[in-house]
């Protein structure tokens, strides 16, 4: 397989990024490589613009992102966002208000910004145990002395609404209740998280759009992912390249699955060997 690829679309956290959130000399070379051969490269991930580390700017110059889940497509080299879904107000409000019930960190997003409550932040080892992913968010993410006080000051939709859970019962009684409101998308990337999207916003369907506006076909796009936010770039990109490190679930409905791990430039090694010339 060296199908003529014109798109590599990267999921960041468990794919492209090393567990220390690093990206390695190998992987950026090879992603390099890929660009010089004229494919666009770039990212395709849960976190907002604000999120994406400036060195991966730096050093894989992208052109385009899709952040929030497929919430926002940035072109980066205007700084402009050129399509957007965000959670509808109300629905923000009932999604806010649940996942208050429990000890939770929420989030919101607004123009590529994440926000949460300051206090929660400070506590982040209550909520996330991997020191390089509470790293990566206490220092991306806005503190706010109340995350609802924030919602009612900006009273318009968000790009995402997130909450991280204290533990997995939590979370699992809360996915019970978000059943009950419509028109949403639930995803997650983490062990205690739940990600809420409008209905309808995928990062599959971010691609396709962007496929759309330039002008590249679906079955010239490969995208690569580890988790459950990944499913839908996974089914519906050309060729969709499971992690070795991935989920059952997106090992299972992946076209291909990586031999090497996101720690072992699994993603480098896949795209050397089945895409460059």
């Amino acid at each position: 397989m060296r199908s003529k690829i014109k798109l590599i679309a990267l999921d960041l956290d468990g794919t492209l990024l090393t567990s220390e959130k690093k990206i390695t000399p190998y992987t950026e070379k090879v992603l390099k490589d890929a660009a010089a051969q004229g494919i666009i490269v770039m990212p395709a991930t849960g976190r907002p613009i604000s999120g994406i580390p400036n060195e991966l700017f730096d050093i894989l110059d992208f052109k385009y992102a899709v952040t929030a889940n497929g919430g926002r497509i940035i072109d980066v080299r205007q700084n402009k966002a050129i399509y957007e879904c965000p959670v509808p107000l109300e629905t923000a409000r009932m999604l806010l208000d649940i996942f208050e019930h429990y000890d939770t960190l929420r989030e919101i997003y607004y123009d590529g910004k994440g926000y949460a409550e300051k206090d929660a932040l400070e506590a982040i080892d209550r909520y996330l145990e991997e020191a390089p992913m509470a790293d990566y968010l206490v220092k991306t993410r806005i503190a706010v002395p109340d995350i609802c006080a924030k919602f009612e000051e900006e009273n318009r939709g968000s790009d995402k609404v997130q909450a991280i859970f204290a533990n997995i019962e939590d979370r699992n009684a809360a996915l019970e209740e978000l059943k009950a409101i419509p028109d949403i998308e639930v995803t997650g990337a983490l062990t205690k998280n739940i990600e809420v999207n409008a209905a309808g916003v995928s990062k599959g369907n971010a691609l396709m759009q962007l496929g759309n506006i330039l002008g590249i076909n679906r079955e010239e796009i490969m995208a690569f992912g580890d988790g459950s936010n990944d499913l839908s770039m996974i089914h519906k990109a050309g060729i969709g390249v499971a992690m070795l490190n991935g989920t059952e679930e997106v090992r299972a409905a992946a076209d291909y699955v990586t031999t090497l791990s996101n720690d072992e430039d699994g993603v480098a090694h896949f795209i050397e060997e089945h895409v460059l010339q």
